[in-house]
């Protein structure tokens, strides 16, 4: 068993940025959670600390990295912690950690994603723009 197929006792302290529920309608017919869907909820959870930084509309510009390390299952409970690592003159990096927690009659925690995304703050005219100071 390598070290991304061990349990976690429990997740991280802080609040997750995201939290869902892996439904049957986001899964293959294998009974897995399609891993575009991840990656949509994952590039959600890491846009709501970059727009709140930018005070304002951001797009994502790059997946830096996506590694899926365990299978997600119907009736997980997805939890998404997002943490800004860079912020450049109209950039801001995020890395994205992603836990579920399976088996209410036995719960189990499973790190289950890891990603970093860019995101570049825009206007209204959606041309990127200067991340502002931080306060």
């Amino acid at each position: 068993m390598n070290d991304s197929q061990i349990p976690v006792d429990r997740l991280p302290e802080r609040q997750p940025t995201l939290r869902v529920v892996a439904m049957p309608s986001d899964a293959n017919y294998a009974g897995d959670i399609f891993g575009g869907w991840l990656m949509g909820q994952v590039d959600i959870a890491g846009s709501i600390p970059a727009l709140h930084r930018a005070r304002g509309r951001v797009v994502t510009v790059a997946v830096n990295s996506f590694v899926f390390k365990q299978p997600v299952l119907v009736g997980d409970v997805v939890s998404f912690y997002a943490e800004i690592v860079k912020i450049g003159r109209t950039s801001i990096t995020v890395d994205v950690a992603v836990f579920s927690q399976r088996d209410p009659a036995q719960p189990t925690c499973v790190k289950v994603t890891e990603a970093t995304l860019t995101y570049v703050a825009v206007g209204e005219d959606r041309k990127p723009r200067e991340v502002p100071p931080a306060e």
